[in-house]
């Protein structure tokens, strides 16, 4: 009994032990195996830590890389701009030196008129000192010789004072003229050779074609059956046209051809176009004459308007109202003694650039005025007055500089130019009108214009004959050299010029030439 209870005491001890050493030995390999997963975890956290450092250094390069790309794009559009600005200051800097060699060479030009003036004054107050020292010995002469007269003979003081007057007047005659020959000699001499220089240039500098405009407009027909056609059945078709165009057809005996009559050049184009599209396309009826004449109409205003921005690019004077535009295209349908309107304008804006290039003006501005100097012909039949004076208004309304309203002004001499644009744009008005072949006029009015030049230089005492030339630019007078001394030639000349620009109204200029000659003839036997 004893030794089976102790069996079992020994096999409980067994079990027991062997529960502990379950125990100890599950609580070890629990220990170890928790080790074993911290020293994992360590050894993740230690890589994921080394990973994202890595990451870091990476992440930091790139932004380093970024950042130095970003700065040299920076830095190379602020070199770029920098050139830009260095450039436009240079640019600048130029502009502003040549402004300045224009005013110096400006103030020069001044300074050198100032000193010419000045001259002239001196020359001048020399010879009216002259002139009253002569006046003052005339007195003392007619007081000596009154005295004596009255002394020696039987005349009366007022005999005496005529026979003395007339002498002095024929002394104090001959020294005025010769006075006044030197002086016109040498204003002639000045401004001819400075004007000749100036004109020339600019007339090199530009050149234009010469055109002529008739007052009608003639359609061709293919044959003469279109004409009833344009009639129509009792003239509807030719009353149709004639109503919504405001042109006035005539039809006759002209073969394969129709005669539109109008005063307006505008309505006329517009007629002669919707006739020219009917008269091709065949349908001739008043319901297409209407829808005909509307695109004629467009077209025409198409055409104005073109015309004038053509002109405005054309002579470069930049901005303008597109008002003004249009007036100017306008005047490519308006004639003046045959020369086109708007092409002399253009011709007179490049006279006015090139001469006030010569003498230092603003170019821009000279051609700008030359341009409109004549835009109040565009609507002078539409509104009453002048077309100087609606000009004005016109250009008054669109806010032009005043030298342009100056030049409008005073071109034809209605008023006194106030700046040197204007005389340069009435300089070149009448150098475009008045060259050869400009402008056209009838041979009526042309044997007219002769007549009356040679019958007033006819008119002049002591003229023996004269002779008008070069198609009225000169007039040659012949005086009798028994009557007219070499010194009354210049007051001759000069009383004929005073006769023709008070008496006659003419294009350009027109020279006086006063020849006296002496012969002397003999018979040799």
């Amino acid at each position: 009994m004893f030794i089976i209870a102790l069996d079992a005491v020994t096999t409980a001890i067994s079990v027991l032990l062997a529960i502990i050493i379950g125990f100890a030995f599950g609580y070890f390999v629990r220990v170890w195996h928790r080790e074993k997963s911290i020293n994992a975890s360590k050894e993740l956290a230690e890589k994921i830590v080394e990973d994202g450092k890595k990451e870091a250094e990476k992440a930091k390069r790139e932004s380093v890389l970024e950042a130095k790309q970003e700065i040299f794009v920076l830095r190379k559009d602020f070199d770029n701009d920098m050139r830009e600005r260095r450039q436009v200051v240079v640019n600048l800097e130029n502009k502003v030196t040549q402004r300045e060699d224009t005013l110096n060479r400006r103030a020069v030009h001044l300074d050198k008129r100032e000193e010419t003036l000045a001259l002239r004054e001196e020359k001048l107050d020399e010879k009216k000192e002259q002139l009253e020292q002569l006046n003052s010995k005339a007195e003392e002469v007619l007081k000596q010789q009154e005295q004596k007269l009255i002394e020696i003979s039987s005349l009366t003081v007022d005999e005496a004072r005529e026979i003395i007057m007339a002498r002095v007047r024929d002394g104090m005659s001959d020294e005025i003229a010769t006075y006044i020959r030197d002086e016109e000699e040498k204003a002639k001499n000045e401004v001819q050779s400075r004007s000749k220089q100036l004109l020339s240039l600019a007339i090199q500098k530009y050149a234009s074609e010469t055109t002529t405009e008739r007052t009608v407009s003639v359609v061709d027909l293919p044959n003469d059956e279109m004409k009833g056609r344009i009639i129509g059945r009792e003239g509807r078709n030719i009353r149709t046209i004639e109503a919504l165009t405001g042109v006035d057809l005539i039809i006759d005996d002209t073969p394969e051809a129709v005669v539109l009559s109008g005063f307006d050049p505008i309505r006329r184009e517009i007629a002669k176009r919707a006739l020219s599209t009917l008269v091709s396309d065949g349908r001739i009826h008043p319901g297409r004459i209407e829808e005909v004449v509307e695109k004629a109409r467009v077209e025409v205003d198409m055409f104005i308007r073109e015309a004038g921005e053509d002109a405005v690019f054309t002579t470069g004077i930049g901005r303008i109202h597109p008002d003004l535009v249009k007036l100017l295209g306008r005047l490519s349908f308006r004639t003046s003694y045959g020369q086109n309107v708007l092409r002399h304008s253009i011709e007179v804006a490049f006279l006015a650039g090139k001469l006030a290039v010569e003498i230092g003006e603003d170019e821009m501005l000279a051609r700008r005025a030359g341009l409109l100097h004549d835009i109040g012909k565009a609507v002078d039949h539409e509104i009453e007055g002048g077309h100087v004076e609606i000009g004005v208004n016109i250009v008054n309304r669109y806010k032009e500089p005043k030298e342009v309203t100056d030049a409008i002004a005073s071109h034809h001499g209605d008023k006194e130019a106030e700046s040197v644009i204007a005389v340069l744009v009435a300089a070149a008005d009448t150098l475009s009108a008045a060259r050869p072949g400009a402008r056209s006029e009838s041979m009526e009015n042309y044997i007219k214009r002769l007549e009356q030049l040679e019958a007033i230089s006819n008119e002049i005492p002591g003229v023996e004959k004269s002779y008008a030339i070069q198609a009225g630019r000169e007039i040659r007078v012949i005086v009798k050299a028994d009557q007219i001394d070499d010194l009354s030639t210049f007051k001759v000349a000069r009383e004929i010029k005073e006769q023709i620009e008070e008496k006659m109204t003419y294009p350009g200029t027109i020279k006086v030439t006063v020849i006296r000659e002496t012969r002397a003839t003999d018979i040799a036997k």
